[in-house]
Parts: C-alpha cells; sequence; structure tokens
C-alpha cells in the first residue's frame, strides 16, 4: 500500500512539472526574440526568454521564471502536496499577467498618441524645403518618448544606407499600428512620385490619428468594470492560497490522490475562468494592410 502512494506520489508530480512547463509556455506567448541562446532549441528558448522585445524585458521574464519554480517548489515542501506547488508557480508568473490587464492596450494609445504628435512635427520639418530622409532624420532629437526609440532606429537605417521604402516598412513593422501603417503608406508613396502635397496629407493623417486616440480611450475606459473583475478574482485567489499555505488543516482534505485530482480539475477550472475573463475585456487588434519588410531588399 505505501509503494502504491509513492508511485502516485512520482507521477502525481511528474505531471505537475509538465503541467506548470505548459502553463508558463501558455503565459509567454509563442513569439521567440531574435538570437536565442547558444545550444538551445527552439522551444526551450521560447519558455526561457519569453516574448520580450528588450534584453531588460528577457531579464525580468526569467527571473519570474525562476522565482516561480522556487516559489512552486517552496510550496511543496511546505504542504506535501505536488497540486499546491503547481498552483503556486502558476500564480507567480499568472498574478502579474491578470493585474496588468489593459497596459498593453493603455501602451499602444500613448504610442499612437506619439505616431500623430511626430507626424505633425514631421509636416513642419518637410515644410522648410529639405527631403524627406533628412527631414526624419532632423526629427529624432524632438520624436515622443513613446517612439524616440524606434525614430532613432529609423534614423540610423536611412543613413546606413538602407532603402528608403524598406527603412519605414520596418518602422512600421516595430511600431505594429493600422495608423502607423497610414503615416508610413503616405510617405513610400511621397518617395516614388515627389509630390508637393505630403503636408496636407501628413496634417490630414495626425488629424485622424487624434480622433483614433479618443476613441480608442472611450472604449477603454468601458472595459475598467471587467478588467477591475479580474483583479479582484485574481486577489481572491491570492488570498486563498496563502491562506492554505499558513492554514494546513484548510487543504488537509485534499491530501489523498483523489483529493489531489480536485483540487487541480478545480484549480485548472478557475484559471480558465480568470483567462476567458481577461480575454473578454481585451479589444481585437486592429489589422495592419502593410507588408512586412524584405531583408533581402533592405540596402541600396
Amino acid at each position: 500500500m505505501r509503494d502504491d502512494v509513492e508511485l502516485i506520489a512520482v507521477v502525481s508530480g511528474a505531471a505537475c512539472v509538465a503541467g506548470l512547463i505548459l502553463a508558463v509556455v501558455a503565459l509567454v506567448g509563442t513569439r521567440r526574440p531574435a538570437g536565442p541562446a547558444p545550444g538551445a532549441g527552439p522551444g526551450l528558448s521560447r519558455l526561457w526568454y519569453g516574448s520580450g522585445s528588450t534584453p531588460a524585458e528577457r531579464r525580468s521574464h526569467q527571473a519570474l521564471l525562476v522565482g516561480a519554480l522556487l516559489a512552486g517548489a517552496a510550496a511543496f515542501l511546505l504542504t506535501g502536496l505536488p497540486v499546491v506547488g503547481l498552483l503556486v508557480a502558476v500564480a507567480v508568473p499568472g498574478t502579474p499577467w491578470l493585474f496588468n490587464v489593459g497596459r498593453a492596450e493603455q501602451r499602444a494609445i500613448a504610442q499612437i498618441e506619439a505616431v500623430g504628435e511626430w507626424t505633425r512635427r514631421l509636416k513642419d520639418v518637410s515644410a522648410t524645403g529639405q527631403g524627406l530622409q533628412q527631414s526624419i532624420i532632423h526629427t529624432v532629437g524632438t520624436a515622443p518618448e513613446e517612439i524616440e526609440e524606434e525614430v532613432r532606429l529609423l534614423a540610423a537605417r536611412l543613413q546606413a544606407g538602407w532603402l528608403g521604402r524598406s527603412a519605414l516598412l520596418a518602422f512600421a513593422d516595430e511600431i505594429g499600428d493600422p495608423v502607423c501603417d497610414q503615416v508610413v503608406a503616405a510617405l513610400i508613396l511621397h518617395l516614388t512620385d515627389r509630390g508637393d502635397r505630403l503636408g496636407d496629407v501628413l496634417g490630414s493623417i495626425a488629424t485622424a490619428a487624434a480622433a483614433e486616440v479618443a476613441t480608442r480611450r472611450e472604449v477603454e475606459a468601458k472595459r475598467t468594470q471587467p478588467r477591475f473583475a479580474v483583479r479582484f478574482l485574481t486577489g481572491m485567489t491570492l488570498a486563498t492560497l496563502v491562506y492554505g499555505l499558513l492554514n494546513t488543516e484548510y487543504i488537509r482534505p485534499y491530501a489523498t490522490p483523489v483529493g489531489q485530482l480536485v483540487m487541480a480539475a478545480l484549480g485548472a477550472t478557475f484559471v480558465g475562468l480568470l483567462a476567458w475573463v481577461r480575454s473578454m475585456s481585451r479589444p481585437q487588434r486592429a489589422a495592419r494592410f502593410l507588408p512586412a519588410p524584405d531583408p533581402e531588399e533592405a540596402i541600396a
């Protein structure tokens, strides 16, 4: 009988580790950053580096991942229940993922507002008679903070000899919003026909960007209630986990193999419901219309 219990515990522990890996992969997404670690396969690289686009974001993800493993191991040693360890490990990266609901949309709105502001500045600079590429380079020093890095990279590519079309397409791909696509499309058309109405077009796009920002902010305000529900449920879940860790009598009925299965089913259902509620509070991503840049056509 004792051997059977030990076997069940080993199998449960292995299942928890596999479930933890799948849960973390689901949370960090499937986008792999450039330059994977030497010797790491695609799956391991994606799991370890996450979806961060900067070294700081990747280091933060790695620290969170290590913290999740340590917290899960500590919870398992404290309670002796592998499912509790799994739930705690999932809660470490899952809590900021749930509490930060809406942050990405707010950053996107601020970024589009910055694109509109940069478009107005580009219009003013181009009105002085400078060429488009020189006008873009001269806006680096006054670019809004939200897109300062992208504008600086765009200017650096132009100065390095990139084709104007390829550099602008790369800029639009980094911003990743249809409003920026409109600006870039107007600039690409100007590169080909050299028309004298660029200022009027940029002014119209900047005005449309301001209207888009106002609309998105209105929509964001209406999503406050479901996002509050996500944060409230997340807080209640954390309180329940902490109470269970501090009061072993509360989770003692789940100490049997059947109790562990019941706890795993309840935990998976609750996590799924939280993710579902979070998804309802997020708007659909607007479709872009510009293609991705072709690396082979970048250099003139």
